[in-house]
């Protein structure tokens, strides 16, 4: 497989996408959040001091999926279609975090979603800290991707 972010002096490029063709294009990312029961319980009783932490985590991975090329030096600036993040947990210790992102474009949107379950992952984290310091986030895949030339991953 040709890694495509390079060029041909061997040094990173942004990749020209103007030949493809626009299709539409969805992909869904998660993560999980692990941390004590009591914080869950806490942030579903709406409970955390710093306020609805949920709210906020939903907020901040939206904003999270339109900033990406920011974050990641060769992501093309995206007009994204749709963002969308759930939440579910365990019933214990574990909040669980879904975004779908959809554009019609040249290039696909997975870092999009990645990017919007980590900033969702990590606003929990940043509200909940003076609680407890050592939850874990992870694992953060992508779930599922579809339109493109590489074609379908996942469950779709």
């Amino acid at each position: 497989m040709e890694l495509t972010h390079f060029n041909e002096q061997g040094r990173a490029k942004m990749v020209d996408v103007s030949g493809k063709e626009s299709t539409d294009r969805t992909a869904v990312a998660s993560t999980t959040v692990k941390m004590h029961e009591g914080t869950l319980a806490r942030i579903k009783a709406g409970e955390i001091a710093k306020g609805d932490v949920l709210g906020v985590a939903q907020i901040a991975g939206i904003m999270g999926a339109k900033k990406t090329s920011d974050w990641i030096p060769m992501c093309h600036p995206l007009a994204l279609s749709g963002v969308n993040l759930t939440f579910s947990d365990n019933g214990a210790d574990e909040l669980y975090i879904e975004a779908t992102v959809k554009i019609t474009g040249r290039t696909g949107v997975e870092m999009e979603a990645l990017t919007a379950v980590s900033a969702a992952a990590l606003t929990v984290y940043d509200m909940c800290k003076a609680l407890q310091k050592d939850m874990v986030i992870g694992p953060t895949k992508l779930v599922s991707k579809t339109g493109g030339k590489s074609g379908d991953f996942g469950p779709v």
